[in-house]
């Protein structure tokens, strides 16, 4: 069987997709060594990887088109036969590429939106996306042979947006071999941790404002770290609000951090928060439950599991919300927070660990290609 993915870019920058389709690829391959899986992407400053050093797995860079196409795309497809195309994103042309590529050619394609299709993503530069709608966008998903949404609740706006196709419903997965077990030291100073891209839909003001509105006497001995990348000028009115709030002791931004660094940050957290707006899936609340730390995020994303497993919380979007959460956190004892961390671990280890993803994703595949047993996991109209 031979896969084509596609994603416009596997640039660190862009976050948790460049990672979650990397790992889904390596762990396909490791499922299943018959299969024959090409990754295409666009070049770019800092790709997550360079090569995957697997015998069956290819990665090939495109440089752009002014227009964001891929150059040499439809050549390199035509030069041998491919049985599934799997595009990554939505409204970016190389993703298009492929849509177009597969009708005239009459080839199955999924598409996995990566929350862009949620409505606060739809609302940021609402215009220019619906006019991309009209001109290819709707008819892409609409001709896909199967929409992969990573939660139920992102599977349920594609439904309301008027899609009938098959959805597949597959979380993203966490390669468990990069969160090793460890041991939690116990610190002196306590630490509450975001870490993703600096973005706006992230809620990171939230996080800030809710921070000062805290009684001293909660949060001494603690500190919180924003860590990431994002567009400098948004990073510097995070600064500039810190500052104005008289919060520079307790609330430092540190520059992004990858591999055993990233690693050693989330281990060193006593509690992850994502304050964010919109996340179809959010890998980071998966890496850091992965990494035995207890967190709070809002029902921007679908982490619902906080609760019902008692690894963490899932609020409300806002900063009353968020207030009382980091309350109850910062008042809960060192040996609760770890027990939570605990909780979360055996949650990703049970239900988001990449070979489960990877085996949901390979018997996706075999449907749509042989259309016997459909999995459980698929939402037919």
């Amino acid at each position: 069987m031979k896969i084509d993915h596609i994603i416009p870019s596997i640039d660190i920058s862009t976050g948790g997709p460049a990672r979650s389709v990397t790992h889904l690829v390596k762990s396909l391959c490791k499922t299943d060594d018959s299969l024959n899986i090409w990754l295409h992407t666009g070049k770019s400053e800092n790709p997550i990887i360079s090569n995957f050093h697997v015998e069956n797995v290819n990665l090939k860079f495109y440089d752009f088109y002014k227009s964001g196409r891929f150059k040499g795309f439809n050549k390199a497809l035509s030069l041998e036969q491919t049985d599934l195309f799997h595009g990554h994103g939505v409204w970016q042309l190389p993703v298009h590429q492929m849509a177009s590529y597969t009708q005239k050619h009459k080839v199955p394609y999924i598409i996995t939106p990566r929350g862009m299709l949620e409505p606060w993503s739809l609302n940021q530069s609402k215009l220019k996306k619906q006019i991309a709608l009209r001109l290819f966008q709707s008819k892409d998903l609409r001709l896909a042979s199967c929409i992969h949404a990573t939660a139920k609740s992102e599977a349920d706006n594609v439904r309301a947006l008027g899609y009938k196709n098959p959805i597949a419903i597959i979380p993203n997965g966490i390669n468990l071999e990069e969160f090793p077990i460890y041991n939690k030291q116990i610190a002196e100073k306590r630490k509450v941790l975001f870490l993703s891209r600096i973005h706006v839909k992230k809620g990171i003001e939230l996080l800030i404002e809710a921070w000062k509105e805290l009684d001293v006497l909660i949060t001494k001995g603690w500190e919180v770290e924003i860590v990431g990348n994002g567009d400098q000028t948004y990073i510097d009115s995070l600064k500039s609000l810190i500052i104005s709030l008289k919060l520079e002791n307790s609330i430092t931004i540190s520059k992004p951090v990858f591999g055993d660094e990233k690693l050693k940050k989330y281990q060193e957290a006593n509690v992850f928060v994502l304050p964010t707006y919109s996340e179809n899936f959010g890998i980071v609340v998966a890496e850091a439950l992965a990494s035995k730390v207890p967190v709070i995020t809002t029902k921007g994303t679908p982490w619902e599991e906080l609760n019902t497993h008692n690894c963490g919380q899932w609020i409300d979007i806002g900063k009353d919300p968020l207030k009382e959460a980091l309350k109850e956190m910062l008042t809960t004892s060192q040996e609760e927070l770890q027990e939570m961390g605990e909780n979360g671990r055996q949650l990703i280890e049970k239900t988001y660990s990449m070979e489960a993803v990877a085996e949901q994703m390979l018997q996706l595949y075999q449907w749509l290609l042989t259309k016997k047993d459909k999995p459980e996991f698929v939402d037919v109209l």
